[in-house]
């Protein structure tokens, strides 16, 4: 192979992960990127900070908006989610609320999926329609119901796939397709997934967003948020949403942290699937258990779907106890290895009641249209030995009485 021919050679997933946007020689050999704890930037002439204040060249000006190891993580999870550009932010709320308050105004449509994280859903729903945007909800399963929820007025729309919290999947290259037609963009919140086991952009979506505090973090030390998109969405996010609208900056050090977990990515999406499937089929076999959603078994509506779209089936299981809330809550309190906790992607096995705590600000009427039952329970697997977390959810599931 010539030099040439290495040069262009595509890395592979975690190599990527660990040296893309980053060369030791330029940072005085230091192998792991440096944290520049700074606020401002000095300019070496006043000339030069005015250029960049009018963005006529490229430079560090204010820490608010952009710095050293921020731009490194932002060309790395840019480069695996295949985007052109992207914005690291200080929560997957900053992301999302970066995205539809740069790109959105007074008169604009927006349609969404009914089911999603309930504070996006309570942003999308209660804060925008005081702006005077339009939020229209649609099933976006439903490729006819979203045809027909769509019109010339829409600007955008916004879905997750999969779902939280009941593991639904939305066919992202048919949604596209038909959000195109009426040119409008398509955001999707790709956190259960990450880059490892989906790549929307490749996909047909427009817009990317991620509570960067789950998988990408890893290790439920940091709160950050990931826009990705092209260099244009990016720079307008960038100097809209971040700079002017919410100032939501992460932090060089959470940059650090971040960097530090998209190294081991790959490997901990691996293990955590791998769990999760042995967990999903035996919540699947149990006596005590009466519905099981997770894409990766042959019996879910979203298996086929997940096949296509997806390169694994992720971490998360939503189940619901026979007896329902009652029981469901009974055995939540037996676990011992499994943490009653929110958030997911992280190293330890989580589960939460979605109805009582992540989606608790949906109305019961709108849970209950939804697919959010009161007895629904959301599982997060975690890197702890399979063995014992299989344990710990039998034995929980045998004392339900």
């Amino acid at each position: 192979m010539s030099d040439q021919s290495r040069k262009n050679r595509e890395y592979g997933f975690s190599t990527r992960a660990i040296h893309e946007a980053y060369d030791p020689n330029d940072h005085l050999g230091a192998l792991t990127p440096p944290i520049f704890m700074t606020s401002t930037f000095a300019f070496e002439t006043a000339e030069d900070g005015g250029d960049m204040f009018r963005g006529e060249k490229d430079g560090y000006i204010y820490g608010r908006t952009k710095n050293p190891t921020q731009t490194v993580l932002e060309k790395r999870i840019a480069n695996l989610e295949r985007a052109e550009a992207g914005l690291a932010v200080g929560s997957g709320m900053a992301a999302t609320s970066c995205v539809v308050l740069s790109l959105l105004s007074a008169g604009d449509e927006i349609v969404i999926d009914h089911t999603l994280y309930g504070n996006t859903f309570a942003h999308l729903t209660q804060t925008l329609p005081r702006f005077g945007i339009i939020v229209k909800i649609a099933d976006f399963t439903n490729i006819k119901e979203v045809e027909h929820k769509i019109s010339k007025n829409t600007k955008m729309v916004f879905f997750e796939t999969p779902a939280n919290p009941n593991m639904r999947l939305i066919d992202i290259e048919a949604t596209a397709e038909v959000v195109h037609s009426v040119g409008g963009l398509v955001v999707i919140d790709n956190t259960f997934a990450t880059p490892v086991l989906q790549r929307p952009i490749s996909m047909g979506a427009d817009i990317v967003v991620h509570s960067a505090t789950k998988y990408l973090g890893g290790h439920a030390d940091i709160i950050g948020g990931i826009v990705l998109s092209s260099a244009e969405i990016v720079t307008t996010c960038r100097q809209h949403g971040l700079r002017w609208i919410t100032g939501a900056t992460l932090s060089p050090f959470n940059c650090f942290l971040m960097l530090r977990g998209l190294k081991t990515l790959e490997l901990r999406m691996e293990r955590h699937s791998q769990s999760a499937l042995k967990v999903a089929k035996l919540l699947q076999n149990h006596s005590n258990v009466d519905t099981v959603s997770y894409p990766g078994l042959e019996t879910s509506p979203h298996y086929d779907l997940a096949q296509r779209q997806m390169n694994g089936y992720g971490g998360l299981i939503s189940f619901e106890v026979n007896g329902g809330l009652t029981a469901g809550l009974a055995m939540m309190n037996k676990l011992r290895v499994i943490t009653r906790a929110v958030s997911l992607g992280d190293t330890e096995t989580l589960i939460q009641h979605p109805a009582s705590m992540t989606h608790a600000v949906y109305g019961d009427e709108e849970r209950a249209k939804h697919g959010i039952s009161d007895g629904l329970l959301r599982l997060s697997i975690g890197l702890e030995n399979v063995e014992d977390i299989l344990e710990d959810i039998d034995y929980a599931l045998n004392d339900v009485h």
